[in-house]
């Protein structure tokens, strides 16, 4: 493999287990982060080089990134480390990827395209689990009805957290709910609406999310009206509803801050006998003017597993040229069928449109 690769937060939960995966898969990842204590311990473990430095101060993270070809950020909350490394790759025209699923994020991503392409950088977001296999089932089903004005993407069994996932869970308050409509991002309340949805495992409520595809499947396919659902009791789904007036008082600078704090002490991450019993099931619908839909599910490993082999395959490709320059989602750079490249993910379809209205 020829081409340098820099882990960012390569000391993390996820950011750990993708630098075992890089390292078993030959790819030699230079590791980074602002603790020198953590980056040298996990440098030392697995006999790679690294770097520490914070994203303070611009002229110091673009070098950094200079010397290597391709930066993946694995260091949430996203809403702190994307922007600065962006900034720093594209002004050292060194590709960039990260596992982001943060609507806001993926958007402040997406509009540097131009920019990203004039540089000759790859700019290739959402790389986990959110966003890879709703990113690819919604490319397929936009496949089967080109002229789809309708995404619902739901998914279900959401069932483990690490210390990174739950900051940025907490970071994204600021935009509680988010769906698009008319090709535009829509702020709207938490839960804004419930839905029952027919997943494998049964019938199951879902409450509408702000969660990556609301943007990055708008990339994929341009359909210009799209909603995310996630998987909860009707008791979640309530509390929830309850909830939201408390929104902003969580919001707030101060008490988000402390509840982060209390994440990264309390919250610990799956162990690999819980990630080897997790599995996700998703399902999506793409709708016509005239009602016709198009509707499949994918079930896949563990999400934290998930996100451990499509992010060190993403890099490899990265690496190897097969992303085009500007900003790119996992199913446009990659390809539709990218996520069933990955063991443990499977698709099915369930309602199709009539032979000839399918797109080969």
């Amino acid at each position: 493999m020829e081409g340098d690769l820099l882990v960012y937060g390569a000391y993390g939960y996820t950011g750990s287990l993708i630098t075992e995966r890089a390292v078993a898969d030959g790819l030699d990842p230079i590791l980074a982060g602002r603790s020198a204590e953590r980056v040298e311990a996990a440098a030392t473990e697995r006999g790679c080089d690294h770097r520490v430095f914070s994203l303070e101060h611009p002229t110091v993270v673009e070098r950094m990134v200079a010397g290597v070809d391709a930066v993946l950020n694995c260091a949430g909350p996203f809403e702190d480390t994307a922007e600065p490394l962006v900034d720093a790759c594209l002004r050292a025209g060194t590709d960039y990827l990260d596992l982001a699923g943060n609507v806001d994020v993926l958007e402040a991503t997406a509009a540097r395209d131009a920019e990203a392409t004039e540089e000759g950088v790859a700019l290739v977001p959402g790389v986990g689990f959110d966003v890879v296999p709703t990113d690819c089932l919604a490319a397929i089903l936009h496949g089967l009805l080109p002229d789809a004005d309708e995404l619902t993407i739901a998914i279900d069994g959401l069932g483990t957290f690490s210390p990174g996932t739950v900051k940025s869970m907490l970071r994204g308050l600021d935009r509680p709910g988010a769906v698009r409509r008319d090709g535009r991002v829509e702020t709207v309340p938490l839960a804004y609406k419930r839905r029952t949805f027919e997943f494998p495992t049964g019938e199951r409520t879902a409450v509408t999310v702000p969660w990556g595809d609301v943007s990055s499947a708008y990339y994929s396919t341009g359909i210009p009206n799209i909603e995310v659902y996630a998987g909860v009791s009707d008791r979640v789904a309530d509390a929830l509803e309850r909830t939201r007036r408390l929104v902003p008082v969580l919001a707030a600078g101060p008490v988000r801050r402390a509840a982060e704090a209390v994440a990264g002490r309390v919250v610990s991450g799956p162990t690999a006998d819980e990630r080897a019993g997790s599995e996700t099931h998703i399902w999506g619908e793409v709708v016509e003017a005239d009602g016709t839909a198009a509707r499949a599910r994918m079930r896949t490993p563990d999400t934290y597993d998930l996100t451990t082999a499509t992010a060190v395959e993403a890099a490899r490709r990265v690496l190897a040229g097969e992303a085009s320059d500007g900003f790119q989602t996992p199913a446009s750079a990659f390809g539709p069928e990218f996520a069933e490249a990955f063991e443990g993910v499977e698709r099915e379809i369930l309602t199709e449109p009539e032979p000839e209205r399918v797109t080969q």
